[in-house]
Parts: structure tokens; C-alpha cells; sequence
């Protein structure tokens, strides 16, 4: 193996719902190991947002107005981005919701709404970027799985039943097309720090000493935490690494805790 294997020189990187946050992290990393990227995300204000945030990194990313969840939507925005950057060579599934509602209080309506977007929009993404990744004879598909893939927590029933099914999913894409020289796999991140958990972040707030306490890192992950791993598995360094999912979590899932004093 040479240093060489980690480059993505030469590929083109889609990476959903990265405007902000993770994917855009993500995203950022792979254009430094020198890939093209495109993006989408559900609003065009979102798309715009996303392009000036880039465009002030000095990455000339594609955005895409597109629901992850419409297959229409996707079959046209992959003919878009085959269209504008000749291929697809590695997916990225990281557009997801979270709804924190006691499992007796959320709707039929709202659980289906997360497992939507978290389980059923890669499968449908992932589904409209293989048959171009069989033609070209290689490609690398990452799905943002969690934590709640692997443990259940209070009011997330929608999204770990949703995350769990994705890790599942993972390995049977990597089952059904390895055969093609497809590698998927997942990253699980821990708890990270973003916008969204921004309010969870407070010292002094419970939650925050909870995740302390939990976290034998002692902190709070960072996007940056990620871009390793994703691009590892985007690289051809990662190309007998199949169906599995790599957990960025700080090792919350490896320690049970301290004893109570």
C-alpha cells in the first residue's frame, strides 16, 4: 500500500444533505484529497446557503435542489451530476432527521416521516448511483449511521429503528454488490458538535455532564473527527473493507460507564 490509496484524485463525491454540519465536513475533506463534489439539500435557500460556505473553503462544489426521499427527484439529480461531472465514484448517504418524542406521544405519521428520510432515502439514492458504479466497474457508498444503530435511548424509537435498518442495509449492499467492486460501508459518529446540539452543549446542562461522563474521550466529538474515516473509506485503501460500520464515537460504545460514587 502507498499514500496513494488515500487520494481521491480523480473521483467525483456526491454527499446528501451537506449544506452545514457533518456532510459538509465530510464533503470538505474529500475535496482536499482531491475530489469533485456535489450536493444536494431539500430547499434551494439551503443550496445556496451551502454553495457560499463552500465557495468561502475555495471548493467549487455542485448544489442540487433535491428531496431525498422523491425517486423521481434522485433519478434526475443523478443524471444531473453524471450529466455535469461526467460520474458518480462515491456516494455519501448523510441527509437525516431526528424527532425526540416518547415513542407513546409520536404519530404513525411522524415515525414513518424519520424512517423516510433516514432508511428509505439511501436506499433509494443508493439504488440510482449503482447500476452507473457496476458499469464503471468500481464505487464506494458511505452511510452516516449512529450510535442508535447499535443502542436504544429515550424518546428516539423512530430513529434508532430507522438507523438500525440502515446498518443492516449497508451490509446488504455491500452482500448483493461486492461482487462489482462496490464497497459499502457505514461511520457511526458519537455525539458531535453542531448547530443543532449547540443548546446541549451548555456546562452545566445535564445532558452535557451525561455525555462527559459517558464519553472516555471526555468531550464532545468535532465534524473534523470525521473526515478521516470518511475519506479512508472513500479511498481505494479501503477496498477489501466491506459491510462494516467504523464508530467515531470517542469509545462510548466500548465503556460502560463509571461506578456511581
Amino acid at each position: 500500500m502507498e499514500m496513494k490509496d488515500f487520494s481521491l484524485e480523480g473521483k467525483v463525491a456526491w454527499i446528501t444533505g451537506a449544506s452545514y454540519g457533518i456532510g459538509f465536513a465530510i464533503a470538505t475533506a474529500m475535496h482536499k484529497a482531491g475530489a469533485k463534489i456535489a450536493f444536494n439539500d431539500i430547499k434551494e435557500e439551503l443550496v445556496e446557503k451551502g454553495l457560499a460556505a463552500y465557495k468561502a473553503e475555495g471548493i467549487d462544489a455542485k448544489g442540487y435542489v433535491c428531496d431525498v426521499t422523491n425517486e423521481e427527484q434522485v433519478q434526475e439529480t443523478t443524471q444531473k451530476i453524471i450529466n455535469d461531472l461526467g460520474k458518480i465514484d462515491i456516494l455519501v448517504n448523510n441527509a437525516g432527521i431526528i424527532k425526540r418524542i416518547p415513542m407513546v406521544e409520536m404519530t404513525a405519521k411522524e415515525f414513518r416521516q424519520v424512517v423516510d428520510v433516514d432508511l428509505n432515502a439511501p436506499f433509494i439514492v443508493s439504488k440510482a448511483v449503482i447500476p452507473g458504479m457496476i458499469k464503471q466497474g468500481h464505487g464506494k457508498i458511505i452511510n452516516i449511521c449512529s450510535m442508535m444503530s447499535e443502542l436504544g435511548r429515550e424518546t428516539v424509537s423512530a430513529y434508532a429503528a430507522a438507523k438500525g435498518g440502515l446498518k443492516m442495509l449497508t451490509r446488504n449492499i455491500a452482500s448483493e454488490y461486492g461482487e462489482y467492486n462496490i464497497q459499502c460501508n457505514g461511520i457511526g459518529p458519537g455525539y458531535i458538535e453542531t448547530p443543532q446540539t449547540a443548546p446541549l452543549r451548555v456546562p452545566g446542562n445535564p445532558f452535557n455532564e451525561f455525555i462527559l461522563a459517558k464519553t472516555p474521550a471526555h468531550r464532545w466529538g468535532k465534524t473534523e473527527d470525521l473526515m478521516g474515516p470518511a475519506v479512508f473509506l472513500a479511498s481505494d485503501a479501503s477496498n477489501f473493507v466491506n459491510g462494516h460500520v467504523l464508530y467515531v464515537d470517542g469509545g462510548i460504545l466500548a465503556y460502560i460507564g463509571k461506578q456511581p460514587q
